[in-house]
């Protein structure tokens, strides 16, 4: 739910869904819906009278078995919520036909945090590959959504230390490590703007500019925020500072030049396909569950994702050495990981 959401929007991240649900390895689809809704400053009563009418026209197109919708821009806990509700008001079915539930009505544990630490876990596996380490290393992070948040969380708790994020108003340096808890009580509870963070925590700036977070030396850099955020100039001032490694946490959130420039200049890369698998892997996770009608506890899914997204890693390390120009060519690696299975699949069903 976002006020930029086209059909040509939807179609692109369609086919990136697709090939990115294929590396997961797990037995899921692709596909991508939304609405130019824009949440921002709506009631909470103006939110679920939108996601109730919304599923009234999607119940008919969605199932447990058909499409499951899950969370991306704009659609958190809150509106899965509603949106969950008045499917079951229609259909009077309890079933697995959305994931990022609550945990108190079919939702996973861990399925919140997914996306963010599978981005972490990729980028160990990626830097680990090419002797290098998440540990110790300066990390900058855009964004401040559910994404960012978690990508923070794994990073400082596996020893990096984040020193900015952003939101749509502009960026915080904290140059002495974000707080965490002070990020989540703004955007978590407060729901308030990121510039609050600089009032709140002493030696901290904020710059009215959220493209000024690519200027800021790092070692890492995670874009967890939005399509095409990082462009070509932000691309060499990453370089400029230092930076060695990039992740996307959002769906291709660098442009093509930037991509192309990062290669160019040995930067090791993970695209999004790959490296932000994480929260869709956590939804097949879900479904799982709710077929079953169990529930696992935060370490069982927290271990099952992390052997996916290292799965996920070594797919595309694979694909890069046998089909790329370098075996550090990791979006051609995962480009190709992607593809091959859902080639052979619909080959394999006599579709081609």
């Amino acid at each position: 739910m976002h006020p930029s959401v086209n059909l040509s929007i939807l179609k692109f991240l369609g086919l990136e869904q697709t090939l990115k649900n294929s590396l997961t390895g797990l037995p899921i689809g692709g596909g991508k819906g939304g609405s130019d809704f824009d949440p921002k400053g709506k009631s909470d009563r103006e939110i679920m009278a939108f996601c109730q009418s919304f599923m009234t026209e999607l119940y008919r197109h969605i199932g447990s078995d058909v499409d499951v919708p899950a969370g991306d821009i704009g659609t958190g806990a809150r509106e899965i919520g509603y949106l969950y509700g008045q499917y079951k008001r229609i259909t009077g079915c309890y079933e697995g036909v959305l994931t990022g539930k609550g945990i108190q009505y079919g939702g996973s544990l861990v399925r919140k945090e997914a996306t963010g630490y599978g981005l972490c876990y990729f980028m160990e596996n990626m830097l680990a590959a090419n002797n290098r380490k998440l540990s110790s290393s300066t990390v900058v992070i855009s964004g401040s959504g559910n994404v960012a948040i978690y990508a923070c969380e794994k990073a400082i708790s596996l020893g990096a230390k984040v020193v900015a994020m952003s939101d749509s108003s502009g960026c915080i340096h904290d140059p002495n490590g974000i707080q965490l808890d002070v990020i989540k009580q703004l955007k978590e509870i407060e729901r308030g703007r990121i510039h609050e963070y600089a009032h709140r925590v002493p030696d901290s700036s904020f710059i009215e500019d959220c493209h000024s977070i690519w200027h800021i030396p790092c070692d890492i850099a995670l874009p967890c925020a939005t399509q095409n955020e990082l462009d070509l100039e932000a691309a060499v001032a990453l370089v400029q500072g230092g930076c060695i490694a990039v992740g996307e946490g959002a769906n291709m959130p660098t442009t093509l030049e930037a991509t192309e420039y990062f290669l160019e200049k040995g930067v090791l890369f993970a695209p999004g396909k790959a490296a932000n698998a994480g929260g869709v892997a956590t939804s097949a996770l879900e479904m799982t569950q709710n077929s079953m009608h169990l529930s696992w506890t935060f370490d069982e899914v927290d271990a099952k994702l992390q052997d996916i997204m290292r799965g996920i890693f070594n797919k595309t390390a694979f694909a890069a050495a046998e089909y790329a120009d370098s075996a550090t060519n990791y979006v051609t690696g995962a480009n190709i990981a992607g593809f091959l299975k859902v080639a052979e699949a619909m080959m394999a069903q006599g579709i081609c």
